[in-house]
């Protein structure tokens, strides 16, 4: 059991989405950042799946009414526990009666905060995320608020055996740390003018020649009106060569859109289902955790790739996440 001492600026319950809804105009939501969301959830011996805190900017004051084994990967929010440094991107043994805070933000714009066992959040369509709007899923489909309880489930038998070492190498300290942690590979840092890369959208070919020299030659900041539905980009104004009107289609995780002003929105975790303005691009899957961990008044610059070059970068982090998690799961047996 997990009880919020104080709320931070904004943290839900996320999983990996709701899908299968978006024909009944349900929204996916899911984790910003996806790689952040299932490494935390493999370093305390979880299933990718399970729903981990996501935290935003300002996190929140956690106190641990009983032992607990945590990750916490994403941004660095200068965690600390009974006022003493943790690090992230490594389990953490943490005692019962410790108290969890975070300081001033240092790089990223999001953590996310795996528990050993998973908390225990019913699924609605399938899926604990919350989607805010809606008020739908996630814990009682809202941020959370202070004074909230969150339970967590038993860990396995192999889980439990590492926190059961980790509590014997603590001695009579709040927490310790365990010796192995995540590469560079997946924790690099993002900072403004991170470049993001993109394939062309539907309706790239319609845009003027000045318009598609400006998006991928000039940089586009991060408008502070941004949210998890998506992010409105400051920069040259982009422009159609023609006035016709289009057909409300799919839209999906990446995709920018250019509205009549021609400012284009980066749609994110809790788009809409559907959008019937322009798509100048979409930015490749292996950039979105970069998108989730900027932040506002940052600045991108955007480089066009091809969709084989997407999928070949897809792949080929998916075979090193792959290995990382292997690499994990030999830490608990």
């Amino acid at each position: 059991m997990l009880k919020v001492m104080k709320s931070g600026l904004m943290t839900t319950i996320q999983d990996l989405g709701r899908h299968g809804y978006q024909k009944e105009g349900v929204v996916v939501s899911g984790a910003m950042d996806e790689v952040a969301h299932r490494v935390s959830n493999r370093l305390v011996g979880n299933p990718s799946s399970f729903p981990t805190l996501e935290i935003t900017l300002m996190g929140p004051v956690i106190e641990f009414e009983e032992d607990a084994l945590i990750a916490l990967c994403g941004g660095d929010l200068a965690p600390l526990i009974d006022g003493h440094p943790v690090d992230s991107w490594r389990p953490i043994f943490v005692r019962k009666g410790c108290e969890l805070r975070f300081g001033r933000l240092q790089t990223g714009f999001r953590v996310y905060m795996a528990v050993a066992g998973g908390y225990d959040i019913p699924p609605v369509m399938h899926s604990t995320s919350t989607y805010l709007r809606a008020k739908l899923g996630g814990y009682k489909g809202r941020a959370l608020e202070d004074g909230d309880r969150l339970s967590t489930l038993s860990p396995s038998e192999e889980v439990y055996r590492v926190m059961e070492r980790l509590r014997h190498e603590c001695g009579d300290a709040s927490f310790k740390e365990d010796r192995f942690r995540v590469a560079t590979d997946f924790t690099h840092p993002v900072e403004s003018g991170q470049t993001i890369r993109v394939t062309k959208g539907t309706e790239y070919d319609s845009f003027s020649t000045e318009s598609v020299q400006a998006f991928e030659t000039e940089p586009f900041t991060i408008n502070s009106k941004s949210d998890r539905m998506g992010c409105r980009l400051i920069g040259p104004a982009l422009t159609r060569q023609t006035d016709e009107d289009l057909i409300s289609e799919a839209v999906a995780f990446g995709t920018i859109q250019v509205p009549t002003d021609g400012t284009p929105i980066l749609l994110l975790a809790d788009r809409q289902t559907t959008g019937g303005y322009p798509r100048i691009a979409q930015v490749a899957t292996v950039d979105l955790p970069k998108v989730a961990q900027l932040k506002p008044g940052e600045d991108i610059h955007f480089e066009l790739i091809t969709h084989e070059q997407s999928q070949w970068l897809y792949v080929e982090r998916e075979k090193r996440l792959q290995q990382l998690f292997v690499g994990i799961q030999s830490k608990f047996n």
